[in-house]
């Protein structure tokens, strides 16, 4: 799945788009996605001049990002259609490595269950095969006219 395909499914866009591209995917089961993390990132100005690291709230919100667009697959609608996935909980973080320019951000998500249009996602995050962040992510799907 390509950036124009993301950008069917996903309501974000440029600055906050963090998936590049979808290189796997399984309805109802697994995404397998990239993020390419570039020095040409606006977060870099600041975060941390002269040692530039990926914040790894905005690693949380690629895995998120990932992870809505397994959701939306499995669910044959996208943000276009009045939906949305928002945060609902965060559980089970862990950093395990900086993530910096140049790195490749290979995100992982699997769907662990479905309750009541309560998703609860396993994540992990990875560059060149070592563990960036891994963490639990609870999304609600929701009606996008209930935040107009």
């Amino acid at each position: 799945m390509n950036i124009n395909e993301i950008m069917t499914l996903l309501p974000h866009r440029y600055p906050f788009l963090l998936v590049d591209r979808v290189t796997d995917i399984t309805p109802n089961k697994n995404i397998l996605a990239y993020k390419n993390i570039s020095f040409n990132e606006e977060v870099f100005n600041g975060h941390f001049p002269g040692a530039p690291i990926f914040p790894g709230v905005m690693t949380i919100e690629a895995l998120a990002q990932a992870s809505g667009i397994l959701g939306f697959v499995s669910s044959g609608t996208s943000a276009d259609d009045g939906k949305l996935y928002l945060f609902a909980g965060v559980d089970k973080v862990r950093f395990k490595r900086p993530v910096v320019p140049g790195d490749n951000l290979v995100l992982a998500s699997e769907i662990e269950a479905v309750k009541r249009n309560i998703w609860r996602f396993k994540t992990s995050a990875t560059v060149e095969g070592e563990i960036a962040c891994e963490a639990t992510l609870l999304c609600a799907y929701r009606d996008r006219e209930n935040f107009e």
